[in-house]
């Protein structure tokens, strides 16, 4: 019977977490360039349950040795194992204004390996040199003349190095180069994560590779940079509310099952076995 407990409560355990993510998901509908989580639920490995006759007991047959006997296989539970960022396209809305920046994905290959379509994210790098990556092409121009996110991350070129413009009348092309001043300032560097499980969402709108730096889009990799729109969050609310609502119906189930545990314990050690 306390197994069972133990089940119940893995299971209302797995539903908060779900819950805390699916509420996340919806809290970021509108933030520019989120990827949406989605949850890799797991079983715990099943118990082979025995049963062991011992030959010394009247009832059982003569036997040298004690004997198992197979009842069955025993579920121990459920548990969330991780947390998957949905890489798929958002909608890309115009802002007019010169520093929002979008990617627009093209050809993009699935990794081999894994099977998983790769990623392109734009560099960013703080000020003690850390490399991050993100879809948020909500961009400014800093007081020293610096592309940054409104974080204060420096946006980074083609070949890592930060981007200096010198106004924010500035032009980026369809292949991400800025033009100002009739000539070129830079390229946004956009990289490529082959299989975007390698990512993991670090800060705000921000991923970290655990691949080590990602390398510049290959030539097979195609892609448009848009100025003056911004990717939406790929949120997709009525999904998401859908969820939400199933996984609170889970957590209810699982906790009337701890209930009726409780209350055949709680008859089991006041009312079994009482003197009359």
């Amino acid at each position: 019977m306390l197994r069972g407990l133990y089940t119940a409560a893995g299971g209302m355990l797995a539903q908060q977490r779900r819950v805390e993510m699916l509420t996340n998901n919806l809290a970021n509908a509108e933030t520019p360039g989120y990827k949406a989580d989605a949850a890799a639920m797991r079983a715990f490995p099943e118990l082979l349950m025995t049963r062991l006759e011992d030959a010394s007991l009247p009832s059982a047959p003569p036997r040298a040795v004690p004997t198992q006997t197979v009842i069955g296989p025993l579920n121990t539970g459920v548990y969330m194992q991780e947390l998957i960022p949905n890489f798929r396209q958002g909608d890309v809305n115009e802002t007019g204004l010169a520093t929002d920046v979008a990617i627009v994905d093209g050809q993009v290959p699935a990794d081999p390996e894994s099977g998983r379509r790769g990623a392109l994210l734009f560099a960013v790098e703080n000020g003690q040199g850390d490399i991050r990556y993100t879809r948020n092409g909500h961009f400014t121009v800093s007081p020293d003349g610096y592309f940054t996110t409104q974080d204060g991350w420096y946006v980074l070129d083609d070949n890592g190095g930060r981007i200096a413009v010198p106004n924010e009348t500035f032009t980026v092309r369809d292949d991400g180069t800025i033009i100002a001043e009739n000539r070129e300032i830079a390229r946004l560097g956009v990289v490529f994560a082959a299989d975007p499980q390698t990512l993991v969402k670090e800060g705000n709108g921000l991923f970290r590779s655990t691949a080590g730096p990602l390398p510049q889009a290959p030539g097979n990799v195609t892609y448009t940079v848009k100025q003056r729109f911004l990717e939406r969050s790929n949120v997709d609310i009525e999904r998401a509310m859908t969820d939400l609502l199933a996984a609170y119906r889970a957590f209810e189930a699982n906790q009337k099952i701890i209930q009726a545990y409780d209350r055949s314990l709680d008859k089991a050690v006041n009312e079994v076995g009482r003197l009359k």
